[in-house]
């Protein structure tokens, strides 16, 4: 399942997708599914692929970070139908910028793998459900840390050519961390 939407700061309440993923990790064992949280992130590419326009190149940001090939290949297709059942949690370390090393695990017996991460659909990644955290542009750009503004261009990219509530199975309204809003929940119902 994945659990897609840009991760800002604030407080309380619905602040991104990890730590949205995260919640109900901890809650999903209580209904019978049990859960493992395999962020997006551990599966960006090496920062000379990656950054190769600059640390602050919008387009980049939405095409070039993310190795969509990879996540597939190592924890969606391993743990879907016909896979051996297990995940790498991680291929790439960003903060070493290194390769991770880590070693295969078993998915969870009955349980969900869950994938926070930006820009992730309209990849063609095989989520079985998909959550949109939807932030509307003028909440993007009232929310965002000033060091971080030059990514709301890939942002309002990702809402135009790939337009992710229209494709999420559901969508949460996270405009104010404090009040989000469930709009429209697809398959969950």
């Amino acid at each position: 399942m994945a659990v897609d939407g840009l991760d800002l700061p604030g407080g309380p309440g619905v602040t991104g997708p990890r730590p949205l993923a995260a919640a109900l990790a901890e809650r999903l064992p209580g209904l019978s599914r049990p859960a493992a949280v395999v962020p997006a992130e551990g599966f960006y590419r090496p920062a000379s692929l990656r950054l190769e326009h600059g640390r602050t190149d919008p387009d980049a940001r939405y095409t070039d970070w993310l190795d969509a090939a990879a996540l597939a290949r190592e924890v969606l297709d391993r743990c879907g139908p016909g896979g051996p059942g297990e995940y790498l949690p991680a291929l790439w370390d960003l903060e070493r910028d290194r390769a991770a090393r880590l070693a295969y695990r078993p998915a969870p017996a009955g349980g969900v793998v869950l994938v926070p991460g930006s820009l992730l659909q309209g990849l063609g990644l095989a989520f079985d459900l998909v959550v949109h955290l939807r932030v509307g542009p003028a909440a993007r750009r009232r929310r965002i840390p000033a060091d971080r503004a030059w990514e709301l261009p890939a942002f309002d990219r990702y809402d135009d050519e790939v337009d992710p509530a229209s494709l999420a199975d559901a969508v949460v309204l996270a405009d104010h961390a404090d009040r989000p809003a469930l709009v429209r929940s697809g398959r969950l119902s």
